[in-house]
């Protein structure tokens, strides 16, 4: 269980996000250390993450640092492994302390039961080759290959061959995810909230008479989140201050 108020985060993309995007989100952790008992990473906080035995990735060490941060000011963080930084390790859970999870996660927030999953490889007709190629590059013996290659290398092809799916814009409008987090919500009913990234589309609206579909959206993209209390849903764009900018919220009661 996590408690509330609880913010989720998505899709930063750390390694080609610039130097404006990166500070931003640092500035949005500064601003949060010591005042929220939890925050989600819902996936691709990286482009590319992967731990060698004694090399990480340089790209996103402050954010790293700021995490770090956070989680040492009593804040619990929930990291959801997204398709470009789903060999995550030691470095994550240990030196950072984040709770790192591969897959979707059930549980509760506060008083809502929630379902968060990045997204990826859901989408039976557009994702169809990712489905293929998904369990060979997560395979242990791919990995231990993967980290025989020179850090500086191994960078270079990861990114290189990254750089479709984080330049490809969601030709449906997020519509395809949009379906599936209704559907899951519709074959669950137990669910209170269903919550995806992925799509880079921030989305937050009522199924039904009580459920919710949220997408964060992209920090990559524009600076979004969502904050989950006891009462309700919000979806939130940081503007550099104590005074967020509400795009839409959702009450429990109604």
């Amino acid at each position: 269980m996590l408690n509330t108020p609880c913010h989720i985060v998505s899709d930063l993309h750390l390694g080609v996000a610039n130097a404006v995007v990166e500070r931003s989100f640092e500035g949005y952790l500064a601003g949060i250390t010591g005042k929220i008992p939890a925050l989600i990473i819902n996936g691709d906080l990286f482009d590319f993450w992967f731990e060698w035995k004694t090399v990480i990735p340089r790209r996103g060490f402050r954010t790293l640092a700021a995490l770090a941060a956070l989680r040492d000011s009593g804040t619990e963080i929930l990291y959801i492994a997204g398709n470009h930084d789903c060999w995550g390790g030691d470095v994550l859970r240990e030196d950072v302390g984040v709770e790192y999870h591969v897959g979707p996660w059930e549980g509760s927030i506060g008083p809502w039961r929630v379902r968060v999953e990045h997204g990826d490889g859901l989408r039976e007709v557009e994702d169809r080759k990712y489905r293929v190629v998904r369990p060979i590059m997560r395979s242990p013996l791919a990995i231990g290959m993967f980290r025989r290659l020179h850090p500086d290398w191994a960078t270079r092809l990861a990114s290189g061959s990254s750089n479709a799916s984080r330049t490809y814009s969601a030709r449906d409008g997020g519509e395809g995810l949009r379906a599936i987090g209704h559907a899951r919500l519709e074959s669950e009913p137990e669910l209170d909230v269903a919550v995806y990234g992925h799509s880079h589309v921030a989305a937050l609206e009522r199924v039904g008479a009580r459920q919710v579909f949220a997408n964060a959206g992209s920090w990559l993209d524009a600076p979004t989140y969502i904050e989950i209390t006891d009462n309700s849903i919000e979806l939130l764009r940081w503007n550099g201050s104590a005074e967020r900018e509400s795009l839409h919220v959702i009450d429990r009661s109604a």
